[in-house]
């Protein structure tokens, strides 16, 4: 059971203590049962989907790790599950949290259509019979993303091709009511020649016409990719802190 101020039963109970913010509409999928809770400045939740994070909340990170350290103790969430949090100083989770592993990412949003780029006619939908080529880019290029050909989540692969090689890819991993792009990547004897532009704004107009938000995440570090992002339109933006518990 979840001790907090306010329990929330429901997506739309979750999504209304939020404000329908962006970052809550993709985390929270339509056809999940969450169980939220409101505690002074922060919103958060639990997800039964095996497959993703655990939980997740927004506001004030204080409040949010003093309930998920409650729910460690009473056993409701183990080692080796995923938390997102509203971003966090590392330093104040060993008292509270044991975590295995501390990421510092940005949520970024855009509702509006980004400007056209040069090659944006090259990208491409690819099929099942392009994951062998897709494989090899990702291996090459991104090894440490988790979006690759097989996975549940995602729902179509895009991409440029030069010939018979595809030179970037991106997934589209939407969710709740938000288009989501994932694993964006470029050929790193590629880069530099505005693909990874051409990719997003792309794969963003596309999303768009199904959705009326378009998401993606970055790493906080990754300020090259982030500026461009926001050159293409992605100007919202939610600091995040992932942890991996211990």
């Amino acid at each position: 059971m979840i001790i907090a101020d306010q329990v929330l039963e429901g997506r739309d109970a979750i999504l209304a203590a939020a404000g329908h913010h962006p970052y809550v509409r993709h985390a929270l999928a339509r056809d999940e049962v969450p169980r939220g809770w409101r505690r002074d400045d922060a919103v958060g939740w639990l997800l039964p989907a095996e497959h993703g994070p655990r939980g997740g909340a927004i506001g004030a990170p204080g409040p949010a790790v003093e309930v998920f350290a409650d729910l460690v103790a009473r056993g409701a969430l183990r080692p080796g599950q995923w938390l997102h949090l509203p971003r966090l100083d590392p330093a104040a989770l060993p008292n509270r949290l044991a975590v295995a592993r501390h990421d510092e990412w940005d949520f970024l949003w855009s509702a509006a259509a980004p400007p056209r780029q040069p090659d944006e006619e090259r990208v491409v939908r690819l099929t099942g019979a392009d994951h062998p080529a897709l494989t090899a880019l990702i291996d090459e290029a991104f090894p440490s993303t988790t979006s690759r050909p097989g996975d549940p989540r995602i729902v179509d692969w895009y991409g440029i091709r030069d010939g018979d090689r595809i030179v970037a890819c991106g997934a589209d991993r939407s969710r709740g009511d938000i288009g989501f792009l994932a694993g964006l990547t470029v050929a790193p004897d590629r880069r530099g020649r505005g693909l990874g532009a051409a990719l997003t704004a792309a794969m963003t107009r596309a999303l768009l016409a199904r959705h009326d938000t378009v998401a993606l995440g970055v790493y906080s570090v990754n300020v090259g990719a982030i500026r461009l992002y926001r050159r293409l339109g992605f100007t919202g933006a939610l600091a995040r802190s992932s942890v991996h518990l211990a």
